[in-house]
Formats: C-alpha cells, sequence, structure tokens
C-alpha cells in the first residue's frame, strides 16, 4: 500500500479520506475505528470517550462532520456552568462575579480593578501563573483557575507555559468584568456558545462517513524501520510503504523506531500529557440541571469537570435517566493516590452532595491512558530533538509545528505527501481539537479544502 497511517482515529480518518481510501492502508490497535471520537454503548446508553462536543466555525468540518452522521445532527446554544463550595456560577466565572459568594466576590473585583492600574505588571508572564495572577488578580485567580489547573492539568500552573492559552482563557476587560459583578453580563464571553452533536449515536455517529471503504487491519504496531520503510506487526506480518502517516502519540512513535538514538528517546520521555478516569453514571435527577458541562473548582472533590450526556442528545440515555460523565486527571505531575474503583466510589457520592442526581442506577468507569498535552515548559525543546531527528527521514518541519495551535488560515497545504508525516492532537503533540484533526488530514492530501 503507498500510504500507511498510523492509528484509525478522526486525524487518521481524515487523512486516508482525502488522500482517497484506495490508496491507503489504516493499521490500528483497537478493534475498532475512531479513537478518542469513539462512542460506547452500555447499560442502554451511549457514553463517549471523554467530552465531545462539535463547535467548529469552518464550514468545511461542519458540512464534513454532518455528511459523515448521515445528516442527522442538532444545533443548539451551550449553557456552561461553575461548581464551587456549594455555589452555582455561570461560565466563565471571571464574567460572573455576580455570582460569585461575598466576601469574595468583592475581592475578586478590587483585585482586578487594582491589577488594570499597576505598572509593576510584567510585559512577558515567564508562566502560566503569572499571566493568571495578571489577568484576574490574586483572589480570583487563586481561588479558580489555579485550583483548576491543579485539577485538569494534574500541575502547578506555574509549571505550564503559556504559549497554550491563546483564546482557551477568557482574559476580560475592566466593563466585562465590571457587568458581571453588578449583574448578569449582556454577552456570552466563552468560547463554546453553540454546539453540534450527533441526534443518535453519540460523537461516534460523526465518523461514520468517514470510515466507509477504508482499509484497515487490526492488529498492534511492535517496530518501525525508517531506513528500510518497513514496520513490523504483532502477528509478524512485514508492512512496506513509501508513505507513513503517524498519529498514534509521539513518546509511542520514538519507542517503536529500530535505532532511534538515545538522546531522541530520552526527549520522548520528557513529554507530559495527563491520563483520565471516566466514571459514568446513569441516575434520576430530583432538580434538573440547566449546564450542558460544568467545571468544580472544589480541590477537595476529584470531580473536575462533568458532562450531562442526557442533555448533549436525549436518546444518549434511557427515557427518564439522566447521564453523567465524570472526569478526574492523573499524569506523572501527580498520579492517582487511590484505585479507580476507590475514586468511582467516591465521585458517586460526590455528584449526589452537589444534588446532580438524587439515585444512581448505574456506574461504570472507564480509563484513558492519552488525554491532554501537558504544555510544561519542557515540551518544547524535546521536540525540538525528536522533529530535528525525524526529519531525516522525510519529515518536512513546518513553521508552526512547535507551536501548540495551528493557525490553518495561515498554514498551506503541502504541494506532494511527505514521505513521513505526523497527525493529530498527540502524533503531533498539540493542542488540537476535532475539527484541527480533520483539517490536518486535508492538509496532508494537499487537497485546497475539504472534500
Amino acid at each position: 500500500m503507498k500510504t500507511i497511517i498510523l492509528g484509525g482515529g478522526l486525524a487518521g480518518l481524515s487523512c486516508s479520506y482525502h488522500l482517497g481510501h484506495d490508496n491507503c492502508l489504516i493499521i490500528e490497535k483497537n478493534s475498532y475505528l475512531g479513537g478518542h471520537a469513539v462512542t460506547h454503548r452500555r447499560d442502554g446508553a451511549f457514553w463517549d470517550e471523554g467530552p465531545h462536543v462539535s463547535f467548529t466555525k469552518d464550514t468545511g468540518v461542519r458540512d464534513l462532520l454532518t455528511w459523515s452522521a448521515g445528516g442527522d445532527v442538532l444545533d443548539y446554544p451551550t449553557d456552561v456552568g461553575n461548581y464551587y463550595s456549594g455555589h452555582w456560577i455561570s461560565h466563565p466565572a471571571q464574567s460572573h462575579l455576580h455570582e460569585v459568594p461575598e466576601p469574595l466576590a468583592g475581592q475578586c473585583y478590587n483585585d482586578f480593578v487594582a491589577n488594570q492600574n499597576n505598572p509593576n505588571q510584567p510585559q512577558n508572564p515567564e508562566n502560566y501563573q503569572q499571566w493568571l495572577d495578571q489577568a484576574f488578580g490574586i483572589s480570583f485567580s487563586r481561588t479558580f483557575p489555579h485550583a483548576y489547573t491543579r485539577k485538569y492539568w494534574t500541575c502547578d500552573p506555574s509549571q505550564l507555559a503559556t504559549d497554550w492559552v491563546g483564546g482557551r482563557v477568557f482574559k476580560p476587560d475592566l466593563e466585562t468584568v465590571a457587568a458581571g459583578y453588578e449583574g448578569r453580563p449582556k454577552q456570552n464571553t466563552h468560547y463554546i456558545n453553540s454546539v453540534r452533536y450527533p441526534a443518535n449515536g453519540g460523537f461516534g455517529t460523526f465518523v461514520k462517513g468517514l470510515s466507509r471503504g477504508v482499509n484497515v487491519i487490526y492488529n498492534q504496531v511492535i517496530s518501525i524501520n525508517l531506513e528500510a520503510k518497513t514496520l513490523v506487526l504483532a502477528s509478524g506480518e512485514i508492512c512496506t510503504f513509501e508513505h507513513l502517516i503517524s498519529t498514534i502519540p509521539l513518546d509511542q512513535l520514538i519507542g517503536l523506531i529500530i535505532s532511534a538514538p538515545s538522546n531522541v528517546i530520552e526527549a520522548a520521555s520528557l513529554l507530559r500529557c495527563s491520563s483520565l478516569l471516566l466514571i459514568n453514571i446513569l441516575g434520576v435527577q430530583d432538580r434538573p440541571c440547566p449546564y450542558h458541562w460544568l467545571y468544580v473548582y472544589d480541590e477537595n472533590l476529584y470531580s473536575t469537570r462533568i458532562s450531562q450526556t442526557h442533555l448533549l442528545a436525549p436518546s444518549n440515555t434511557p427515557e427518564g435517566l439522566a447521564g453523567l460523565q465524570v472526569e478526574v486527571y492523573a499524569s506523572p505531575y501527580r498520579p492517582f493516590s487511590e484505585s479507580h474503583a476507590a475514586i468511582a466510589a467516591k465521585v458517586v457520592n460526590e455528584v449526589m452532595d452537589m444534588e446532580l442526581i438524587k439515585e444512581t442506577k448505574a456506574m461504570h468507569y472507564y480509563y484513558v491512558p492519552y488525554a491532554n498535552i501537558i504544555f510544561d515548559h519542557q515540551r518544547r525543546k524535546a521536540q525540538v530533538t525528536i522533529l530535528s531527528y525525524l526529519s531525516n527521514y522525510g519529515l518536512v518541519r513546518e513553521p508552526d509545528d512547535l507551536e501548540p495551535m495551528t493557525n490553518w488560515q495561515q498554514s498551506a497545504a503541502f504541494h506532494t505527501p511527505p514521505e513521513l508525516a505526523l497527525a493529530g492532537r498527540f502524533g503531533q503533540w498539540k493542542y488540537f481539537w476535532s475539527d484541527d484533526c480533520i483539517l490536518r488530514g486535508c492538509q496532508l492530501s494537499s487537497a485546497p479544502s475539504l472534500k
């Protein structure tokens, strides 16, 4: 086969679709396609592998996903919330200080005002902690985003760089904060204000059309010889390629390459990402909560982010039941200190104490070893070493290949597919969303636009 693609997630499927399924062979270690975009069926409910909604503004991606799902999709505005010490606060909290309990709300507002006139603010924050303190003031940043960083990113904000932030954390102006302190702000300041989601079958329905006609081997790659352009599968089969596209985690790719230099192996070991324990709960609600998903700031609680799956699509859960998917994160920075079962049991109690459900009908948990790239201070240097090495085997260095995000309006398509390419969140080690993974496949196919 001319092009071999490692991994059958959204990035791999997009690459195969845009290059032409007849020209590609996907090798997927799981027994199914979709990667993290897969949806599992259990207890009569649909459970995505982590929180997934489509909120892309790219019309090509929207049209492609709608076609792939057979046109049966839902479009609706989102309602997102926060939970802090028994209080419900609209998201983002910095725009809704009137919902924060006093005296904390007043302290947050006064700190923010004082920050606007502080001539000693660093012009270029050295880390995410400095960025947060400068953006929001000490009272707000230490109570909310500092705490959430330790839960979600699993490290202290001082351990993170700032190159990943972009528009993902809303930095308000004084007028917005003042309006939110005095009463409800006039506009939604969250970067997600509407989403698209399949009407039936969960988020995984979005990959159905992309998967149609794909060539795939469900097997595990155990070694790659970049010199000979061959790879060996666990079954013993040897595959030869002209072009290789890897969507598997970058550190795993390096571990498979025969004779990779020790400095490159060491660099791969410095790449950090979080892992995710998903606790999926079916239950009965006494008082329905309006939020599609919510963020939990209390550090004494395992629950970090909670999605209400029945609000994403009514078909996700049996009639009359609510679906809660709770995220709990770990990493080398902060490993789990209890068993998955013990954490899941405590999470059930947490959501009941929060009054999200009054009775549990079913619960199961699911571990995801790769969740979020952690953009710490060693990440960029490690990637330089790895990408420089891979460029000896046909990888084309790109102007933004070290940047956490890709600007697709400025990023040019390849004139011809490279001999070796990386694609996807973990393949490129980027802060990618679903639409980014799809657009990468389009870019590598040299297509001027989505087909």
